[in-house]
């Protein structure tokens, strides 16, 4: 079956031995591709005033792939956690998406991949939508007297670290607090002890070293929440305790915006499928928990679930697995619309 073009990755290889994912759209132009330059500097004033999408979906969606890819060249003194940051994804995300650049020294001119393009996990769209292995958060509001209509925003998220692991399950917003006082489980200031010899039972709202931040939203599971950080640099890792934590200015546009009661659901899905304009995509994510990493048949599974394993290729779909760099990896062939199944 013949291949899509521009479905395929597309090396850009510099001085790192740089391969470059752009696997969005299967076209080999830029329709679905932006270059993009940046704030003059990256400082805290940008990050505040970093651009955040929304985007505008019908409230039973049948395309479920939003955003464009982006590229950056690296300037310098730049790292990725500051280009990261400003663009509104994790740490990890831009490491997958580009392999063989040296994260913390990428060499100046380096050409980077934005993977600022997702398929929206499956198949709530509604509230809060966390997908605990893409380390990303989605959030589902009706624009006031549309009910038809869904604004989507999504944001890079820190989840916990092994032997803290983020939970699973189906929630809701039982609380919000401005400048949260975290008082310290017994377990994690004996881990300080150990680690810092800090013995402190508690540490004030407003407090820098708050790893809260600003602000959090209490879940109807205690003791886990959705909050800012001290941190920033920590988004787009396994970092945590278990709760999910954001970008302070991230957290301080969600939470006016998600009020007490607000669904939210913790979902494990490291392999997700979607459909754009009649193309079919698949986007793949590290198994960080262990619970049962991408594997052909569970994409299939994914694929007819979903109505979309009619018209795929198969080999694309093995190349989209390979990949594992998260972004949407178009796995229908050129002209082909995508079928029902």
């Amino acid at each position: 079956m013949r291949r899509p073009e521009g479905a395929r990755v597309m090396g850009v290889r510099g001085a790192a031995g740089l391969v470059v994912v752009m696997l969005l759209s299967g076209c080999a132009g830029t329709r679905w591709v932006r270059s993009l330059t940046g704030p003059p500097a990256f400082n805290e004033g940008a990050f505040a005033r970093k651009p955040i999408a929304t985007y505008r979906i019908p409230a039973a969606p049948d395309d479920t792939v939003i955003g464009r890819l982006g590229t950056y060249r690296i300037r310098a003194g730049e790292t990725f956690f500051e280009v990261a940051r400003y663009y509104d994804l994790g740490y990890g995300e831009l490491v997958e998406a580009n392999p063989g650049i040296d994260p913390i020294l990428p060499p100046v001119g380096a050409r980077v991949v934005l993977p600022t393009a997702w398929i929206l996990p499956c198949c709530t769209y509604e509230g809060i939508v966390v997908n605990v292995p893409e380390m990303r958060l989605y959030f589902y509001r009706h624009p006031p007297g549309e009910p038809r209509t869904l604004l989507v925003e999504t944001y890079p998220i820190g989840i916990g670290r092994e032997g803290w692991r983020t939970p699973r399950g189906k929630f809701h917003i039982r609380g919000k607090t401005v400048n949260p006082q975290w008082v310290i489980p017994e377990s994690i200031r004996q881990e300080h002890i150990r680690e810092y010899g800090d013995d402190r039972r508690s540490i004030a709202g407003g407090d820098p070293d708050n790893p809260l931040g600003k602000y959090r939203m209490e879940l109807s599971l205690p003791p886990f929440s959705i909050h800012g950080t001290d941190v920033p640099w920590g988004i787009g890792m396994q970092v945590t305790h278990g709760c999910v934590r954001l970008y302070p200015e991230d957290i301080q546009r969600l939470f006016p915006l998600a009020p007490v009661g607000t669904r939210v659901d913790f979902t494990y899905q490291p392999v997700k499928v979607g459909r754009r304009q009649g193309a079919v995509y698949v986007e793949v994510h590290r198994d960080v928990y262990r619970y049962g990493g991408p594997s052909y048949r569970r994409a299939l599974a994914a694929l007819t679930r979903q109505g979309l394993g009619g018209g795929v290729d198969s080999d694309l779909v093995k190349a989209a697995l390979r990949s594992s760099a998260g972004v949407p990896f178009r796995v229908s062939p050129a002209g082909v619309p995508a079928r029902t199944s």
